[in-house]
């Protein structure tokens, strides 16, 4: 018998994703767990607890991890005009009202969070904004943060007009006459997002803060952040500095793309004085490409003119997307930061971008089992030519898949599907092509792009359709390319043990082994008896990091 345990779950499902293992409960001290086993093989090896607490048939888990995500603009968003739950315009312009309403001394209205499918073509104009605005500027960005609404006010303070160029890397929206409509795509976003009165860095450590509560509630005890500059930065210092850090967390660096390697020893730097605070910064994200809805997507193809119209409606060529970094560049930039001991994590949608990021992690020297093990990742994987797939399970890189978009939603029916065409929209999302030939996925939400709720992720990665907690009752769309489904274990490993690999905590955390940190989740119901659409019903009872309790919704 071991010493005595503080904590002993039991009377449950204890999946412990380990394969073919299967138990009722588990025994925590010291923050790690004990024993793991049927309920009397638990009691016997650890004796009396000082707290043992009755499942009644709950699951638990290991703790979630996210492998891609943004928390501090996800708080953000719920401190600044949140659109996230808009789907029309008229929703629109009454949450920028009601914003106005609650600050009224706000000098800009700012946030986010629209979807493209909401407008025609996807893109808002100006006008739609200046009557709900009172002369105030506006800058909104789309939910998947590769756009921005503004009114007419934000561009005439920034100067844009007919006349103004596309900046590099970035579009401005334009109307028949070519003058400014109101959207701007990537870089053009810049333009006016210069304007935008600062962020206290108290504002952003309580936005972190706000974000912690939040994944903690969905299950989720670690994260990747998939873009760190320098505001972000100071918002993790001021929350470790003070404690308040409860969650596992690996920083991705962001790779300044108007800059080359004159960047790298900046980036040393930052990564050892965020060491000395107790953060991991070992990861440097490198964005390569837009998205497909703006067109911005690097493809190995020009896009698709859907029939019947012009560029399908929209008042720019369509071309084949931009790669916001050179090959060149990139591999050169991938060498040279694997040789200093940083993990690559891309964002790559295009299957142009995802083979550049592949050449990249060639380039960078390390195949599978390599002796740095660096565990680079490529997020997003949208669109993947046949011809890469297999390349990822050979250079052991990590496919770093987002599935709550993998559906027949309207931003994949209306903006996707008609500019890729049969043939590419077939290569979109491939998790079970993926996982067939050995390579590893990890599972994130890019929150606050999509949902933070790993099991709203996970439904749509075993179904390929929205669950129905995403459908506002509106009956289930055909499942999208259901030949990429994933079985439920499968998608709660990426969910586990695969982002805690991407993370490098996999020897720590990911699945539920005796010695392993007690990062936990306790579910309602055990999801493998429940319809795949009807997982995220499983919901979170609790949340346990380091064998302390960070939420409890009063169930267990």
């Amino acid at each position: 018998m071991t010493d005595g345990a503080e904590l002993v779950l039991f009377g449950g499902t204890v999946w412990t994703g380990v394969d073919g293992d299967a138990a009722e409960a588990v025994a925590v001290r010291e923050g790690r767990i004990v024993a793991v086993g049927t309920d009397r093989e638990v009691r016997e090896a650890v004796g009396p607890a000082a707290q043992s607490v009755n499942l009644r048939g709950r699951a638990v888990l290991p703790g979630f991890q996210d492998a891609h995500c943004h928390p501090v603009s996800g708080g953000l968003y719920g401190r600044t005009c949140d659109l996230g739950d808009a789907r029309t315009v008229e929703a629109c312009q009454a949450a920028v009202a009601d914003f106005l309403e609650r600050n009224p001394d706000a000098p800009w209205v700012t946030g986010g969070g629209w979807s493209m499918e909401t407008f025609p073509g996807g893109t808002p104009a100006a006008p739609q904004l200046d009557g709900v605005t009172a002369g105030r500027p506006a800058f909104l960005v789309n939910r998947d943060g590769h756009g921005a609404w503004v009114n007419s006010r934000a561009l005439e303070l920034a100067g844009i007009d007919a006349s103004t160029p596309d900046p590099p890397h970035g579009r401005i929206e334009r109307d028949e006459a070519g003058r400014p409509q109101g959207t701007l795509h990537e870089g053009a976003m810049d333009l006016v997002s210069r304007l935008l009165p600062p962020t206290s860095p108290e504002d952003l450590a309580a936005a972190l803060l706000d974000a912690q509560t939040h994944l903690l509630r969905l299950g989720v005890t670690g994260w990747q952040d998939a873009a760190v500059d320098a505001e972000t930065e100071a918002a993790y210092v001021l929350v470790a500095r003070r404690g308040a850090l409860c969650a596992r967390t690996r920083l991705a660096l962001w790779w300044d793309r108007e800059r080359g390697l004159d960047q790298v020893p900046e980036l040393l730097e930052r990564r050892a004085r965020l060491a000395s605070l107790g953060l991991d910064a070992g990861s440097v994200k490198m964005m390569l490409d837009g998205v497909v809805e703006n067109h911005t997507a690097a493809m190995l193809e020009p896009y698709c003119t859907p029939p019947g119209a012009a560029h399908g409606g929209c008042r720019h060529e369509l071309g084949s997307g931009r790669l916001f970094v050179e090959p060149e560049v990139a591999t050169e930039a991938a060498a040279t930061l694997a040789a200093e001991g940083f993990q690559l994590h891309f964002h790559a949608i295009g299957d142009r971008a995802v083979r550049l990021a592949l050449d990249a992690a060639e380039a960078a020297g390390e195949g599978a089992g390599g002796a740095a093990d660096l565990r680079h990742h490529v997020a997003h994987i949208q669109v993947v030519h046949p011809d890469d797939v297999p390349r990822f399970r050979r250079l052991g890189v990590v496919a770093n898949a987002q599935p709550f978009w993998a559906c027949a939603e309207p931003q994949m029916t209306e903006l996707t599907l008609p500019f890729l065409g049969p043939d590419r929209s077939a290569w979109q999302y491939p998790f079970a092509s993926l996982s067939g030939t050995g390579a590893r996925l990890a599972g994130g939400s890019d929150w606050p792009v999509s949902t933070a709720d790993p099991l709203e992720e996970i439904a749509v990665a075993v179904e390929r359709v929205l669950p129905a907690s995403a459908r506002d009752g509106a009956p289930a769309a055909p499942p999208f390319l259901p030949g990429e489904r994933l079985a439920l274990a499968g998608a709660l490993q990426a969910f586990t043990a695969g982002s805690a690999y991407v993370n490098h905590l996999d020897d720590e955390a990911g699945t539920i082994e005796p010695g392993k940190l007690a990062d936990l989740v306790v579910l309602a119901a055990d999801p493998f008896g429940l319809p795949a659409d009807q997982l995220p019903e499983a919901r979170v009872c609790c949340t346990i990091v380091g064998g302390e309790v960070a939420f409890e919704s009063g169930e267990v």
